[in-house]
């Protein structure tokens, strides 16, 4: 499908997503907008309010419904982020670490791994995420260090993984490991495993800035033992092309969120330049702070139209890293930008915590590193322009 075909694409969403979209508004009007401050500022995980997406059946949002999942289109579900991060952007990744977990089984799992674990994903039984970055391996993944060496039942997994979400309150995740340390190009001897804590990995919480509330953590992996059938796909050497597949769909819910952050910075601050005077008008009348709002939202609605046009791309079933590159690119910039900005309009209002600002500016750095850092997206956008 061609770009000139892709521009053409309805954007309409059914009238059940627009029921989902409802209900979930609802969701974050009544049970999560109240209890923010108190769950960020202690950094409490917000279990009341992971089980109730689990009712709303966000864990399975983008799971097919023949496994029991809401099968949403990446367009929906990207909506779904930007409402969710507008209010706490922390929540969003408690689901969304999930999905891509659940994209990399869904996608390359056997029969008997998606008819096992999918229906429990989606129902958020078994809720998880992925374990890909190492103390001295981020980016780069082919440089990781974690192995699973195996004999004729089990495999064998032994290594560190860090700033893994869900990895204290999940049940399971997806762990990229060297299966074969040896063969050359290094990706070639990468796979991809379901692993579950009860099998004996230890969990260690992390404190971070910001992305407070939702569990972040390093996993310790000594001797863990899995079953082979534990392996996603039927054979090794796979895990490297399986978890960038899903790393797709994970960049979109990143630009999702940046554009929810840097509404809600837009939004907040175009409030409190209607009631804040200075010399003896409304600030928003000044020339100044007008130019800083206009700014603003004229670089949400491009990052918001980057993350819709990825999105179509991706429920198109091509390869959408272009797009999906450049969405989470720009809109997590955006994010920085529009926290700054607010941060300024603001004054030293901004810097309390009396008022969002200062949770936004503090959690708009982790979009511009996580999912791959924005450095690394300008990298992927060239490469793919060149080709």
């Amino acid at each position: 499908m061609d770009d000139q075909k892709l521009s053409k694409i309805n954007l309409d969403i059914s009238e059940n997503d627009k029921l989902i979209l409802s209900s979930i508004d609802k969701f974050l009007e009544k049970d999560v907008k109240p209890y923010v401050k108190e769950f960020e500022s202690e950094d409490k995980y917000p279990q009341d309010i992971a089980d109730k997406m689990a009712e709303l059946g966000l864990f399975g949002a983008t799971i097919s419904e023949d496994y029991g999942g809401l099968g949403l289109s990446a367009v929906t579900y990207s909506k779904i982020v930007e409402n969710v991060s507008s209010v706490w952007m922390s929540v969003s990744g408690i689901f969304n670490s999930h999905l891509i977990m659940c994209a990399a089984v869904e996608k390359f799992g056997t029969d008997e791994m998606k008819n096992f674990y999918l229906p429990k994903f989606a129902t958020g039984e078994l809720r998880g995420g992925i374990a890909l970055t190492e103390p001295d391996c981020g980016t780069d993944l082919q440089s990781i260090k974690t192995k699973a060496t195996k004999d004729n039942t089990n495999y064998k997994i032994n290594g560190t993984k860090t700033w893994i979400t869900n990895s204290v309150q999940g049940d399971v995740l997806a762990v990229l490991v060297k299966t074969n340390s040896e063969i050359s190009p290094p990706h070639k001897g990468m796979s991809l495993l379901l692993v579950h804590k009860d099998q004996g990995y230890v969990p260690r919480k992390l404190k971070k800035l910001g992305y407070r509330g939702i569990d972040t953590g390093e996993v310790q992996f000594k001797d863990v033992e899995i079953p082979l059938e534990n392996l996603i796909g039927t054979e090794e050497g796979r895990g490297l092309q399986q978890i960038l597949s899903g790393l797709e769909l994970g960049r979109i819910n990143v630009a999702a969120r940046g554009v929810g952050l840097a509404k809600a910075a837009l939004d907040d601050s175009i409030e409190y330049s209607k009631t804040r005077k200075t010399f003896g008008k409304p600030i928003s009348n000044h020339q100044s702070i007008q130019i800083k709002l206009a700014e603003m939202a004229t670089r949400l609605e491009a990052s918001r139209l980057l993350t819709e046009q990825a999105a179509i791309a991706y429920d198109s079933g091509r390869r959408s890293d272009l797009q999906a590159g450049m969405a989470k690119l720009y809109a997590t910039e955006t994010a920085l930008f529009n926290s700054t900005e607010a941060m300024r309009i603001h004054g030293g209002f901004g810097y309390s915590p009396e008022y969002n600002i200062e949770r936004y500016y503090r959690d708009a750095p982790l979009l511009a590193i996580g999912e791959g850092t924005n450095e690394l997206q300008k990298i992927i956008i060239a490469k793919q322009l060149v080709e």
